[in-house]
């Protein structure tokens, strides 16, 4: 059986099989009548854990034999052919991830509010979700038949936090034994059998810096291209972290990590061709210094670790703003009203509402005015100073008046200044601060699978609270549906 969590002990039993979520109308899975709650246990006689399990196993087949536990209790065994490429029509249930059994000394876990939703407090250490979603894993609890799984089924990339190659040190920050610590083996074994790796490095300032990330990064580079790309964050602490034995980054920190790091990133650069070791935005922005240009970061590959951002931000709003310029000079002038209309791209009610309703809806309500295109853009601290640079290019473009607000992040304290971790409560915090007739949030701030911010809050209930309309959007969406209306 596979083994879903290390710590905290598993307090269910995981029934074998991956159940089905929903069965498509008219597909081949309907015809097998399959049907919702209904569990694939075996394909071809080989167990299935979850989905990624039932993609291996089936892809490239066209005859195969499933052993299925209905939800009455039945076992049928189904033998079926399908034509080459054809799907099944099935949606499975999401994976359930495996827990971390590290007491990691920077965990963001442990700096959560006590009354953060449940979800916060998950600790994930998936190679599933590596693959899948990018999630980092340490690899100190991995168990054999997961690597088995990394090599058969190609997993490939995997992200590894590796915040340190020098052994005690990384034992240290991690809260392990040093034999549990000790990945080299694991490592080796993943990259002779052509796994891909992006590291991370967590950096804690007194600990994992200065010369011992300079031998880490060397390290790392060594074994260039099958690690492809190393990414270097500061460490995060919140008002909650009580810590003794972690320092707060400073500017002047970033300013001398920035300074050692770029002569790494020119050797690497020399000897590889590619910079390979990145840094995170936060300490150019924390240092005060300019954000690389693009073609430093190349191919982005840890973006989604917060790397290139910023980057990645202000070279697709300059193009956004080129087009715009098209539109004006090309095919029509803009007469901009409050004529307010947003999206929000998250699977809550707002998403799967048909947008030309939704700008229906708006232009009909009480927003409707004859003034400018006038309302308040909320971000986080970090961001506010870029993105006012841009919206200020769009304002004198368009004729807009947007104005950004930079949102102190009041419900995690400390360092935290992202725009992602803000919550309802600090922007409820600053609503007599707005100006204009609406209110844009970050999307980003609203969970991804229902309309709920960080804190709990719901979106309905903070929408309900504010004086003007407010929408959590993409400014560059919120734009072109505005002058598409």
């Amino acid at each position: 059986m596979y083994e879903f969590a290390v710590t905290p002990a598993v307090t269910q039993l995981r029934r074998p099989g991956v159940t089905i979520d929903s069965v498509e109308p008219n597909s081949l899975a309907e015809e097998l009548d399959l049907a919702k709650g209904d569990r694939i246990v075996r394909v071809n006689g080989r167990p299935v854990r979850d989905y990624l399990d039932f993609r291996f196993q089936t892809a490239g087949e066209t005859e195969m034999t499933f052993l299925v536990r209905k939800v009455s209790g039945e076992s049928w065994e189904i033998d079926l052919e399908r034509d080459e490429g054809e799907e099944f029509g099935i949606n499975f249930e999401q994976i359930v991830p495996r827990q971390c059994a590290n007491e990691c000394l920077f965990c963001f876990c442990k700096g959560n509010p006590e009354d953060a939703r449940p979800s916060l407090f998950v600790r994930d250490e998936d190679i599933r979700l590596s693959f899948l979603y990018g999630n980092y894993t340490t690899l100190s609890s991995i168990t054999e038949d997961e690597m088995n799984r990394i090599i058969e089924q190609r997993l490939s990339p995997q992200y590894v936090s590796v915040h340190a190659t020098d052994l005690k040190t990384r034992a240290y920050l991690l809260g392990v034994p040093e034999e549990r610590a000790d990945i080299s083996d694991k490592l080796e074994r993943l990259l002779d059998n052509n796994i891909e790796i992006h590291a991370q490095i967590v950096l804690c300032p007194e600990i994992n810096d200065g010369k011992q990330l300079e031998k880490t990064l060397r390290d790392l580079g060594s074994h260039y291209p099958k690690v492809v790309s190393t990414a270097i964050v500061p460490v995060a602490l919140t008002r909650y972290n009580k810590d003794e034995r972690l320092t707060r980054v400073t500017p002047e920190f970033c300013r001398r990590t920035i300074e050692e790091v770029e002569k790494l990133q020119a050797e690497f650069r020399k000897k590889l061709g590619v910079t390979f070791a990145f840094l995170g935005d936060e300490i150019y922005l924390k240092a005060g210094v300019s954000i690389p240009s693009k073609e430093h970061y190349g191919n982005y590959p840890q973006i989604e670790d917060g790397v290139g951002m910023i980057r990645s931000f202000v070279n697709e709003f300059d193009e956004f703003l080129e087009d715009l310029k098209e539109e004006i000079n090309g095919q029509r002038k803009l007469d901009i009203k409050v004529e307010v209309s947003g999206r929000n791209v998250r699977t809550h009610e707002l998403a799967i509402t048909p947008l030309s309703n939704a700008i229906e809806k708006t232009l009909n309500s009480e927003l409707k005015t004859q003034n400018s295109l006038r309302g308040t853009i909320m971000t986080g601290e970090m961001f506010a100073p870029t993105l006012k640079e841009q919206v200020d290019k769009l304002n004198k473009l368009i004729g807009s008046e947007f104005h950004v607000m930079a949102v102190p992040n009041t419900y995690f304290g400390g360092d935290v200044s992202v725009a992602g971790l803000l919550s309802g409560q600090d922007f409820l915090a600053v609503k007599a601060k707005i100006k204009g007739d609406f209110v844009i949030i970050p999307e980003h701030v609203i969970k991804s699978d229902e309309p709920i911010l960080i804190d709990g809050m719901q979106f309905d209930e903070l929408k309900a609270k504010y004086p003007v309309p407010i929408y959590a959007a993409d400014l560059k969406d919120f734009i072109w549906e505005y002058l598409e209306s």
